[in-house]
């Protein structure tokens, strides 16, 4: 996993109580060698031929990950929410739900990189 000098310094200020879970969707996501990490809009966003997911970093009652186009992003993915034209959102309650989502998250990861190839 690439981690982020920038992104690293971020996470050593975050003061949240959702920190430990937002770190754990990091490390999913960072597992795929085709994602990079950077701070855009104030919050850790994951790129690869352009910008793929951002974190809500002002979510205190659970961790939210915001999938950029997700609405267009080719696949049958539930733990997607959202109904406008663009944006799609993975929230993740506590540190379980995350590793309940691991497999969902690695698939939109997935569908993402392999979507740009």
């Amino acid at each position: 996993m690439r981690h982020s000098a920038e992104v690293d310094a971020w996470f050593a200020e975050y003061d949240n109580p959702m920190k430990d879970v937002v770190l754990a969707v990091r490390e999913i996501i960072l597992e795929d060698e085709r994602i990079t990490e950077t701070i855009k809009w104030k919050s850790p966003t994951f790129m690869y031929e352009g910008n793929m997911a951002s974190f809500n970093p002002n979510s205190k009652k659970h961790a939210s990950l915001m999938l950029h186009t997700g609405a267009s992003l080719p696949g049958d993915h539930p733990r997607l929410t959202g109904g406008g034209e663009t944006a799609r959102y993975m929230t993740f309650a506590d540190l379980d739900d995350v590793a309940t989502a691991a497999d969902d998250v690695r698939a939109v990861v997935a569908a993402w990189c392999d979507s740009r190839n």
